[in-house]
């Protein structure tokens, strides 16, 4: 056992049922993460399994020995241990980024092959600091401040599947290098951390003045998150009051959405709703979405919505249809995928997760467009037939080719000797990335457009959701 721990209740919380996968850089933070988690796993559950992953990222010429070091630590340690390499080429511009993202999905495959689903990061509360501010600097508008104030999530879902877990965010940094020390333990210093081309390293050098700056952002952290939660909670529970699916990719909602007395959530579901419907990673523009619920709201003249006159604006990829019978959102027919061949597992214009049969031969997806939707026989369920089959021409459908790409295409019809293919709806904003302060908003979203259900958190005491 360790001599001294930082307070693990963080440790405590989390489900190690299915094992974990452990996150090692070689850094401080990292590095005490492992000796931390594997204390207390030796101490309250000694036949989880746990696997240490190093990420070479491949960027400079002394990672991979920093690699072998973490595995000749985790050897003597009895901890198993796999090396995953970023290979291939660097992109010029936006290297951070991206190494994020190759990080979170080399580690998401060594969990996968091992039936993992949880992985567990040594970001601290230093890091969090450090995000907070960063994100203050970017922030334009008070009421988008308050989601990205809140920082890193204490757990993130990645690709719907495997959840990342940050249990030392509340302990600094400094108190994890005493138990280093303690332990006669060594970590690796990369010299990008002291690089002031990169903006974290300057936000880390300005922090480390000792004026208070950290203390004041973690403080701003906790009350972002409360506030983030709280909102995400109002969202879906609007959602749920005024949402629903009359067809596949067309969403309605009630006129009373507009009037609910709620406009800070309401605008924040309208965003969540214009992102899925339109098959965006990236919630809409905060002003513009504002703008465009004000022209949702009835005139204080009018004794009905003054959209008794129907209007159509596009935002992020949807179009919003305002008439009597409701407030239609669906994908818009421009800029859809071209034919291309079908690929299982793939994810279709950001907006659908296609699987497809055991040999799924050569077809071609492609938008089943106007022409097919018009033959479509539609429900009397009161939303305007027109809309549906709109709607349904932007969803994806199987066919056959004759020629090259997109050239005499026909529609694959349903037979039990040809495949049939899944096409299941997904939360586009938060498929890759959902922090646990918006689990509510999007299980509200994923149950409202038949989406996989949200698996569940790793944290027993987490209340989001």
């Amino acid at each position: 056992m360790l001599e001294t721990e930082p307070d693990l209740s963080d440790f405590s919380k989390i489900d190690f049922t299915n094992g974990a996968v452990a996150a090692v850089s070689g850094g401080s933070d990292s590095t005490a993460l492992l000796l931390l988690l594997k204390d207390h796993l030796d101490r309250s559950a000694p036949a989880t399994k746990l696997l240490a992953v190093t990420i070479d990222h491949n960027l400079r010429p002394g990672s991979a020995a920093e690699a072998q070091a973490v595995a000749r630590l985790c050897a003597a340690r009895g901890i198993a241990h796999r090396i995953m390499v970023w290979s291939g080429r660097k992109p010029s511009t936006g290297l951070p980024a991206a190494a994020r993202e190759a990080r979170y999905r080399l580690l998401a495959e060594a969990a996968q092959a091992e039936g993992i689903g949880l992985i567990l990061t040594g970001h601290t509360a230093d890091d969090q600091a450090e995000t907070v501010l960063m994100r203050h600097a970017r922030q334009e508008g008070p009421r988008e401040a308050g989601r990205g104030l809140a920082g890193m999530a204490p757990a993130t879902l990645y690709d719907w599947r495997i959840w990342i877990a940050r249990p030392l965010l509340g302990t600094r940094r400094a108190a994890l290098r005493e138990v280093l020390r303690r332990a006669n333990v060594g970590w690796a210093e990369d010299p990008t951390n002291d690089d002031e081309a990169f903006e974290r390293s300057r936000i880390r050098a300005a922090l480390a003045d000792g004026n208070g700056a950290q203390e004041d952002a973690m403080a701003l952290a906790a009350r972002a998150a409360v506030e983030r939660e709280q909102l995400g909670h109002r969202a879906a529970a609007l959602i749920r009051g005024f949402a629903s699916r009359p067809a596949d990719g067309l969403i309605r909602l009630d006129p009373g959405f507009a009037t609910a007395g709620d406009d800070l959530a309401a605008v924040y579901a309208l965003r969540i709703l214009l992102a899925t419907v339109g098959g965006v990673a990236f919630l809409p523009d905060q002003a513009r979405s504002e703008a465009l619920f004000a022209r949702l709201r009835p005139r204080p003249s009018c004794v009905m919505p003054f959209y008794a006159n129907p209007f159509c604006a596009t935002l992020s990829r949807t179009v919003v249809d305002a008439r009597r019978a409701g407030i239609f959102l669906r994908r818009e027919t421009r800029n859809l995928p071209p034919a291309a061949p079908a690929v299982d597992n793939a994810l279709w214009d950001g907006r659908r997760r296609i699987t497809l049969g055991d040999e799924p031969g050569a077809f071609l997806i492609a938008p089943l467009g106007a022409a097919r939707a018009a033959k479509r026989e539609i429900a009397e369920d009161g939303a305007p037939p027109s809309l549906v089959r709109a709607a349904l021409a932007a969803e994806p459908a199987l066919w056959r080719s004759s020629g090259p790409l997109g050239e005499s295409l026909s529609p694959v019809q349903d037979s039990p000797a040809l495949p049939r293919m899944a096409a299941c709806p997904v939360v586009a904003p938060f498929a890759r990335f959902l922090p646990s302060f918006d689990l509510a908003p999007a299980g509200t979203v994923a149950a409202l457009i038949g989406a996989l259900l949200l698996p569940a958190a790793p944290f027993s005491g987490h209340t989001a959701g």
